[in-house]
């Protein structure tokens, strides 16, 4: 196996020598792809004594230097990867020694196309625990049971809670049909969610086996600046950055070839979160019009459930 790790860099110079530092630790690791993301930090300085150090370590950057978002740096890593693999890692993130152990078995199968595990937790201070412990506990971000490879996507789709998520950092996908079915890669569009999105779109294209489930991978780390981690913890307001992600996912969809019945559960999904965050006047108008013109969307059984909840929010 030749791995290529893409990790996005943007205010994390406390952190992604940590980052690349747990990815060579394994000898399947061909490269390491740093996307410097013009922090505000001293990370790209950081940045180059890693490459400077390191042969396996890449750094690169946006043409223009500027900032584009963990997305469209992913993209750029991808674009620029050798490895026939393609793992992720965030650069607050890092890879325990287990990270690889199945998918050294599992890809020995042909038809295996990608291969997700479970995330841990680790807080980088008190402070950070003192705030999040309640938003993440010591719980393992994973899906709670291993199903086949056609079950990933409607699973992420239909049984939302009760499937689980499995996280970007814990995802090993091959190059090669990475590259020939997915039309897009990470959106350009999304600055928050555009793993979410992604990795609903490839497990709609590629064959992805469950891994290691009960056990961490990897660890997210946690710490006051990581803006997913406001967004988990509501200091930003998830229903407005969901909307973009499920307006994302209704646009794509309506364009493939896949069963009316999904394409409308994707629909009212992306409704359900118009509706709640919308004003409370232009919630009522909202309601008013989708009962009249599609009822039964809104007696339907997880998505009625989530429109309440969205709702009285």
């Amino acid at each position: 196996m030749k791995i290529s790790v893409i990790i996005p860099v943007y205010n994390a110079e406390k952190f992604v020598s940590q980052a690349v530092e747990s990815a060579l630790q394994f000898d399947e690791v061909y490269e390491v792809i740093l996307v410097e993301d013009k922090s505000p930090d001293n990370a790209l300085e950081v940045c180059c004594q890693l490459a400077e150090k390191h042969p396996k370590v890449k750094l690169f950057q946006h043409p223009d230097k500027g900032n584009h978002g963990a997305g469209p740096s992913r993209n750029l890593g991808i674009e620029n990867a050798t490895g026939d693999f393609i793992a992720f890692l965030d650069a607050d993130d890092y890879y325990l020694p287990n990270r690889f152990d199945a998918e050294r078995e599992l890809f020995k199968n042909p038809e295996v196309e990608g291969v997700y595990g479970a995330l841990g937790v680790h807080y980088y201070s008190e402070k950070a625990k003192e705030q999040y412990y309640p938003v993440f506990g010591d719980r393992l971000t994973t899906v709670y049971k291993k199903h086949g490879p056609k079950d990933v996507f409607p699973g992420q789709i239909y049984m939302l809670g009760s499937f689980g998520l499995f996280s970007i950092d814990s995802l090993t996908v091959r190059r090669e049909p990475l590259m020939k079915k997915m039309k897009i890669l990470f959106r350009t569009t999304l600055r928050l969610h555009q793993d979410s999105e992604f990795i609903i779109r490839l497990s709609f294209y590629l064959d992805l086996y469950p891994g290691i489930l009960d056990q961490a991978v990897g660890m997210r780390g946690v710490h006051e600046n990581n803006r997913i981690t406001q967004v988990d913890s509501k200091k930003i307001k998830p229903a407005s950055t969901r909307v973009l992600l499920w307006k994302e996912l209704d646009n794509w969809a309506a364009g493939e070839n896949m069963p009316d019945n999904v394409k409308l559960h994707i629909n009212r999904m992306y409704r359900s979160f118009q509706i709640g965050n919308a004003p409370v006047m232009k919630k009522w108008g909202m309601i008013l019009k989708y009962g009249l013109t599609d009822y039964k969307s809104i007696r339907s059984g997880l998505y009625n459930i989530n429109f309440r909840k969205d709702l009285f929010s």
